[in-house]
């Protein structure tokens, strides 16, 4: 029987990773910049739930009215 190996495997090509990689979870750059590429051209989606809120109802408050500016022309007149 083998022993388990120390660490975990990579994401992109299931090779061996040992706990303190530098590229960690990735085996190497190479493997990072291709999963990386992945997400960037879409390949990887993170799916939506049914059952999240609806916030198109969604009522904000009214900002508060600011008060004229203290430099305002109209004292000058």
């Amino acid at each position: 029987m083998t022993e388990p190996h120390p660490g975990f495997k990579c994401p992109t090509c299931a090779d061996w990773v040992a706990p303190g990689a530098p590229f960690r979870p990735f085996c190497s750059e190479r493997c990072k910049m291709t999963d990386l590429g992945h997400w960037l051209a879409g390949r990887y989606k993170i799916p939506a739930r049914d059952d999240d809120e609806d916030t198109t109802d969604l009522v904000l408050p009214r900002p508060p009215e600011l008060p004229p500016a203290a430099d305002d022309d109209d004292d000058a007149r």
